[in-house]
């Protein structure tokens, strides 16, 4: 789905930003993943928290999407971490939350751990607290069926250290997504293929992450550190997140609340949409400010 954006200056670059919802709405910040993608994986499926009062703020990670291009060497988890503050205080957001999925989601907690208490709120949608969570896939995609997917997506992995150009990303992302959802022949893939129309992919930042282990998150020994609520949000049959990284993420943060979709994998917000918007509703709304109020009265 489409939307006009802006372009929103930080300390080195622009950022491309996308809102929606009321200008006085709780600030939520929505992080895509990747790498490589952009704001426009959610399609308009968040949308329906905007008629709860949220203001839906979804940043291009540096580097993705029309935000600016910079050195590769900034393309880390910290910068982006710290990108998400910056923008915050462009901003002037007051209380604001934090969403991320996927690459969003090691964002997101990388957020939390280096900048405990910034954000009032953050969600971890499909995320993981380190790489050893990773070493299932292998395992995973043996598993997978049918066999004629099993290649294509393997296939797919393969050509993410040598892409080239967007449609070499839109290619592979097409294989790739059966892998996704619980259900490889789920009708609702062309679906969401339609709603996402006008991703700008950046396979330069897909092929230097390809090879970096996705930027190396390793975050258990500091998950203690994080001091708001969080929200961990994981598909039962997610065969690149499982849930037991959720599981361990919930063992060692202080404040969290995990919540399983059962019947999806990676993309719950898509396979499960009305429980998941509800689900972020839920935690958000209604919730007390440090401060005190609430973040979301509606």
């Amino acid at each position: 789905m489409s939307c006009a954006g802006r372009l929103v200056p930080i300390d080195d670059c622009s950022l491309w930003v996308v809102e929606r919802g009321p200008a006085d709405g709780f600030p939520l910040i929505v992080l895509h993943g990747g790498p490589g993608l952009d704001h426009h994986e959610f399609g308009d499926y968040l949308d329906p928290l905007t008629e709860a009062g949220l203001r839906l703020v979804f940043m291009d990670l540096r580097a993705n999407g029309a935000s600016d291009r910079t050195p590769p060497h900034t393309w880390t988890l910290e910068r982006y971490a710290q990108d998400v503050i910056m923008l915050a205080l462009r901003l002037r957001l007051g209380p604001y939350g934090v969403l991320g999925h996927s690459y969003g989601a090691f964002v997101a907690l990388q957020n939390a751990v280096d900048y405990p208490g910034q954000a009032v709120a953050t969600i971890v949608s499909g995320g993981i607290p380190s790489v050893r969570f990773l070493d299932g896939v292998g395992a995973a995609l043996a598993a997978f069926e049918p066999a004629s997917l099993r290649e294509q997506v393997r296939a797919s992995w393969e050509r993410e250290a040598s892409v080239q150009t967007q449609d070499d990303v839109a290619s592979l992302m097409h294989d790739q997504w059966p892998f996704h959802f619980a259900d490889p022949s789920d009708p609702r893939i062309a679906d969401y293929e339609a709603r996402t129309t006008g991703s700008l992919f950046s396979p330069e930042v897909l092929r230097h992450l390809a090879t970096a282990s996705s930027g190396g998150i390793d975050l258990e020994g500091r998950l203690a550190e994080v001091t708001q609520p969080t929200l961990l949000l994981a598909g039962r049959h997610d065969r690149v997140c499982p849930v037991a990284a959720a599981e361990r993420m919930s063992q060692l943060l202080p404040n969290n609340e995990l919540h399983v979709f059962e019947d999806s994998a990676h993309m719950a917000f898509v396979e499960q949409p009305e429980e998941y918007v509800e689900t972020v509703r839920a935690f958000l709304v209604g919730r007390e400010e440090p401060s005190g109020g609430t973040l979301v009265s509606r």
